[in-house]
């Protein structure tokens, strides 16, 4: 049985479809010695090699997914590098042989809250996908008093620079003063999307926090800077949610990982107490 070379090679890790397929178009990919196009069809006898290394066999045959939920702080970048040398969500995120983290969407420097992380390329690209409508839902601090048709211009559509955009809801979480928070949702991700909707409306925003990604909420608990990997009941509820099968039972005790340490120019709470074990 043959399966879209982007598809197979997404699902190991590799990156998301999107990317490989980049990939592709740019000639980087071949399959048993052959530069391949887009829409090309691999079996597990074929021989794929990326900018002409092999792809491992053991790699691509391996159908269990990974996901992380990671805290963003307010300062830190969403890429793997960043030429200014401010820190990057993948600085915090644990090391992983045989794959990598992809990062489902993106959220701003000034923006914090919930980061997804996957080794999975198929269920990234799913969850990322306009068609599959996946909601996101932020905690928005504006300035000042908002108006009844802020609130109806908001929920029925804005022109922006790169279309209508609308938030499917907006629900009042109060404030004191000149601060006033709200809860928003919207079903697609695009570039500063929910600054854009209420700056359109000359209304400023004084912080901004993504606390949901579908059906997975960023717990109260977990602190900036610090990660939490799904368990496989959640996580095969997020694998439903984008149409995809249940993950298979990993073990009956497992349960979620607990938070990643935060680093520090100390390194890690744990790495200090093995320095000094006297240390607490």
């Amino acid at each position: 049985m043959s399966e879209k070379l982007q598809k197979v090679l997404a699902r190991a890790g590799y990156g998301s479809r999107r990317e490989i397929e980049g990939w592709i178009s740019e000639g980087r990919i071949s399959v048993n010695g052959q530069i391949c196009s887009l829409g090309e069809r691999v079996s597990d006898t074929d021989v794929i090699r990326i900018d002409g290394k092999v792809v491992s066999k053991t790699r691509l045959q391996s159908k269990r997914s990974r996901v992380l939920m990671y805290h963003k702080p307010v300062g830190e970048v969403t890429s793997h590098s960043d030429e200014e040398g401010r820190p990057t969500v993948f600085d915090n995120l644990p090391r992983i042989v045989n794959g990598r983290w992809i990062v489902v969407g993106r959220l701003d420097l000034n923006t914090s809250g919930l980061l997804l992380f996957t080794t999975d390329g198929e269920l990234a690209n799913r969850l990322m996908h306009p068609s599959y409508t996946i909601e996101r839902e932020y905690a928005v601090r504006v300035l000042g008093e908002i108006a009844p048709e802020v609130i109806r211009n908001l929920t029925e559509g804005v022109e922006l620079e790169d279309g209508v955009a609308r938030f499917t809801s907006i629900i009042d979480g109060g404030g004191e003063g000149a601060n006033h928070w709200f809860h928003v949702t919207l079903e697609e991700g695009r570039n500063r999307e929910v600054r854009r909707l209420w700056e359109s409306q000359g209304v400023t925003v004084s912080r901004l926090v993504r606390v949901r990604y579908g059906p997975v909420t960023l717990p109260r608990w977990l602190r900036p800077g610090r990660w939490e990997e799904l368990s496989d009941e959640r996580l095969s509820m997020l694998r439903q949610s984008v149409g995809l099968e249940k993950m298979p039972k990993r073990n009956p005790n497992f349960a979620d990982k607990k938070p990643g340490p935060r680093k520090t120019r100390h390194g890690t709470s744990q790495s200090r107490r093995a320095r000094n074990p006297r240390r607490k």
